[in-house]
Parts: structure tokens; sequence; C-alpha cells
């Protein structure tokens, strides 16, 4: 029976939802493509975005709607007036891992002389590299209202902006990364120091950043279709929007059927299956308004995302538990089990919850946006694959327990085609982990991404087809549990039967009753023996033998001298 909700149980669920709430306001935004915020010269370094722009199309002109650069732009100002400028870089990943890694000498000066020592040979500088070609590097704050002193051209600056990188690479998509420092060159010595601002200010000055990252022409936007579906996604973030465009159509097809079909078969399993769809719905939902704000003004929502993972981890959760139940017969061979299996089940499936939710907290709080690995090449990655791969082999023995003990070549036929499907389902993450290592980080997230979401799918659309009311009776026991007549009798005929005598001779043309009158009389009067006969049994012995009434399938006792009801010779009958 489906009962109401229990005390326990709300808590439980004020539980979870405090849970999603604290981790909305706890968990930092990642990625936006519109910067903004402050920083403070004391920190010396800040870190500000990496962002993959698109490859260059050779026939890419600028200002033009085949203006395929990539474009980064804003403001950079300061309330206070600094002696000399500092320094805003933006390196493709060669240069910047060097530089970045050189950033934590404890002597600052020693820092910025080693951070900027490969750089000074090959970035241009009008007083120490003049004929250098690579203009990675800007001095800021710039004046209010003013370019900033290294752009010596205004057509080349985005209106509105104080300064302007244009990317080009005509050989492959790219990272690039931009950060801060607190150094400076001195042009006369072209030297690089840092900015020790003790001896300028009694407080640590303020840098006011503005800036945005974009794939394509900032001021084109309009000439092309696809322009605003690509605009400010790094290039490994691309598609991601349509992605979700087509999961939001499937599920918004699928979710309507399954709360139909849930109204006309009301059953723990097919209701429980109906809250993981309508949580995959959800997560969709908040996913798919985040990506679609983050195309409008490159920054999103947050929280939306967020929200939307969380859901996404409840809803594949709350899948292997349906899997793991249907495994261990549940609503196919029996339609209850013992405390002791729940208990184990919880005891392993709750610590399983657990820490794919501290994965996803480890991700994006611990893992360095830098460095280009993902979720699953960290140590609660593998943890959640190794548990993954464990509940895997757990699922296959409740299943290989079910078959042993099922007779029923429809249901067996079922369970073999339901343990194939879920297999797969259980085993497509380990493997696309491990295939996404050899893959580039910058068309890795958008493959696991595309493979988990379509297997999901996938396993939500098999599993609907296997519960929709009109399939599911014929291998599942989903009807409730007033059962009757032929149903009954059917249902106990799929059971294993225990015959202790040949059940064979009760067919014998003429002999069959005294065959068992014989078998009585030849019992000792105080034992008891137990004969299971099957429903095809008593079907077949026709009306002038057996009366079955609706009560067909409860077990039929013969006991030495008593009557049997509805045999009528030799004075016995069945009780």
């Amino acid at each position: 029976m489906w009962t109401t909700d229990t005390p326990s149980r709300c808590r439980r669920r004020g539980r979870i939802g405090l849970l999603v709430v604290l981790m909305v306001l706890v968990l930092p935004a990642v990625n936006p493509a519109h910067l903004q915020g402050t920083f403070e010269i004391d920190e010396f370094f800040r870190f500000l975005h990496k962002f993959g722009f698109q490859k260059t199309e050779k026939h890419s002109q600028k200002d033009t709607e085949w203006d395929t650069f990539g474009y980064i732009y804003g403001n950079i100002t300061s309330r206070t007036n600094f002696t000399v400028p500092v320094t805003l870089a933006v390196l493709d990943k060669r240069s910047f891992l060097e530089y970045y890694a050189n950033r934590n000498d404890y002597d600052r000066d020693v820092a910025c002389q080693r951070m900027f020592d490969k750089l000074d040979k090959i970035v241009y500088s009008r007083a120490c590299n003049p004929h250098a070609e690579a203009d990675y590097l800007r001095r800021v704050p710039c004046e209010r209202g003013k370019l900033c002193v290294d752009e010596d051209t205004r057509e080349n600056v985005v209106p509105g902006s104080q300064f302007t990188f244009v990317i080009s690479d005509p050989n492959v998509p790219r990272f690039w990364y931009v950060s801060m420092v607190a150094c400076y060159q001195n042009v006369s010595t072209c030297q690089w120091h840092h900015y020790d601002y003790r001896k300028y200010h009694t407080e640590p000055p303020r840098l006011d950043f503005d800036i945005t990252l974009v794939n394509g022409n900032p001021n084109r936007q309009t000439l092309s279709f696809f322009n605003p579906l690509l605009f400010h996604f790094s290039f490994d973030r691309q598609n991601t929007l349509e992605m979700y465009l087509i999961f939001f159509v499937v599920y918004l097809l699928m979710v309507p059927l399954q709360v139909y079909a849930v109204r006309l078969q009301k059953h723990p399993v097919t209701r429980l299956f109906t809250v993981s769809l309508v949580l995959e719905f959800v997560s969709v939902c908040l996913l798919l308004t985040h990506t679609v704000r983050y195309a409008m003004n490159g920054v999103g929502d947050e929280k939306l995302a967020v929200m939307g993972d969380i859901f996404d981890i409840f809803s594949r959760t709350s899948f292997m538990l349906i899997l793991l139940l249907l495994a261990k017969g549940w609503a196919v061979t029996r339609l209850q089990i013992s405390v002791s299996s729940w208990i184990l089940l919880m005891v392993i499936w709750i610590p399983y919850c657990a820490i794919h939710v501290l994965l996803y907290i480890w991700n994006r709080t611990e893992v360095d946006i830098i460095s280009d690995i993902d979720e699953y090449q960290t140590w609660p990655g593998w943890l959640v694959l190794a548990c993954r791969s464990t509940m895997m082999l757990w699922f296959l023995w409740e299943l290989r327990t079910t078959m042993k003990y099922e007779h029923s070549s429809q249901k067996l036929d079922f369970l073999l085609h339901f343990g194939a499907s879920s297999l797969v389902w259980f085993i497509y993450l380990p493997i696309v982990a491990i295939i996404a290592v050899n893959v580039s980080p910058l068309w890795r997230y958008k493959l696991l991404l595309g493979i988990t979401n379509s297997a999901d799918c996938l396993a939500y659309c098999v599993m609907m087809g296997l519960l929709w009311p009109n399939r599911a009776g014929q291998y599942l026991l989903l009807t409730g549990t007033n059962f009757g007549g032929m149903d009954e009798l059917d249902e106990f005929n799929e059971a294993p039967h225990i015959v202790h005598r040949d059940s064979d001779t009760l067919h014998s043309s003429n002999g069959d009753l005294d065959v068992v009158d014989d078998y009585l009389d030849n019992d000792d009067d105080d034992e008891i023996e137990t004969l299971v006969l099957s429903t095809d049994d008593l079907l077949h012995t026709g009306s002038n033998s057996f009366g079955v009434g609706t009560g067909g399938s409860k077990p039929l006792s013969l006991h030495n001298g008593s009557a049997m009801n509805g045999i009528g010779k030799g004075g016995r009958s069945f009780d």
C-alpha cells in the first residue's frame, strides 16, 4: 500500500530541501563570460577566467558577418591614482603555465621577474620589445573615459570599452587565460617589479573591472542567425543550449504521459519512477533556463544551474534505486521486501548518494579550473565510479538470485532483457569516463554531457515502456493485491512447485482417485504430508473430479483420515 506522508518522511524531505538551499547559497559561480568584480592589489595575483576560443576561419574578415575572431574587451578603472600601472595578462596555455607556476615565490619582486622572464622575449612592448608581435599585456588601470595607454587606435577597440584583445588562431580552437597581477615593468631598465602599495598608499588600492569574452564580433551579432547560440559560450560549452532544448522537448512529452500512466496504475514502483522522471525534467528545465540566460548576457543564473545539477543527481540515484528494487524481485515475483533487505539496500544506496553529492561539491570548489581534468579524473570521481561498479555487481547478483527462483518463462524473458538494458546503463559511465581521459578538454565536456544525458533519457524511455499499464501486467505484479479467480491461479502456477509424490498419477484415466486413497491409506496416522499442485493440474482433472473455487491458489493439504471436499470418493475430501 502507498501510505500518506508521515512526520519522518516530511523531516527527510525537509533535510533534502535544506541541503539544496545550502548548496545553492554556498557554491561559487563558475565560468561566466561577463566578468565583473574588484581586484585588491594586496592579493598580488588574481586569475579571472579560462575561455575557449573557436578556430578562426580562413575567410574571416574583421567587422563583417564572416568575422570568427575571438574578442576580449572591457574596462578597468580605479578610484585611486596609481604611481605606476599593474598588468592585465591574456595568455594562451603554453605561455600561461610557466607564468602561473612562478606566482608563489615568497619574494614578490623575484616572482614578477620569473613570471615575465620568457614573456619578455615574445610580448610586444613599445619601450622594451617593439618588434614583437604577441599583444598579450595591458597596463591597468585605465583613465576613466579614455583608452588604456597600450591602445593606440580607437577603431581597434570595441565601442564603450577601454581595451580590446582580438584572438585569432587559424589552426585549432584553444583555451586562453585571463589574469591580473600586481607587477609592473620599469620602462627604463625593462625589469619587472612588484607593486608594493605600502610605499605609495596607506590602504591597498582596488581595481574595478568589467570584462567580456566572446566568440564572434560584438559589433556584428545581428548579422548571423546562429551567432547568439555561440556568442557568449566558451568553445567547450558551445551547442549545450541546443542539447538542453532537445532533452526539454523529449521530457515535455514523456512527463504528461507518465503522469497519465501512474493515474491508471497506482503502485509504489510506478510512483517512484514518476518521481525520478519529474526530478530529471525539473533539472533540465532549470539548466535550460540558466543556459538561455547565459546566451543572452554571458552570466546566466548560477543558482538555477546548481539546483539543476542537484536535481539531476537525485534523479539518477533514485532511478538506480528502482533498478535495484526490480532486481530483487519487487513487483516481479513478490509484492513485499523483507525489513533486512530494505536495511541493506539503504545502507548501501544512501552513502552512494552522499558520495555523489560530495563529488559535485568537490568539483566546483577544489578542482583548479586552470587544470584540464574533469570530475572523473579526481579521487572523488574515481570513488563514485568504483561505487557505481560495485552497485552494478550487486545488481547482477540480486538479479541472478531472483531468476534462480523464478519458473515463469515470460517473467524470465523480461528479467533477462531488463538485466541486459540495465547493465548497459550501469556500465556506460565508467567506460565513457575512461575514454574521455584521451579526449581533448575542448571537446570533453560536451562528450560527457551528451552521452550521459542521452543514456539517461533512453533509460527513462525504456523503463516507461516497461511500466506502461497495458504491458506491465504481463510480467509485473502491478495491479494491486486483489487477485481472484483465474488470475490468482495463473500467479500460483508461476511459483515454484513442491510435489512430494508424482502428481501425474492423479491424471490416470480411471484410477486417479484410487491412487489418492492408496496414498493416504499407506501413510502413518500421525504423519501429515503436503501436496502442492499447480493450477494446470487442478484445471486438467475436469469438473467431475475437482471443484475449483476462487481460492484455488491456496496450498492443498492431504490429511490422513480427514474428509476431502470436492472428490466424493471413499468418503475423503480436500480441506
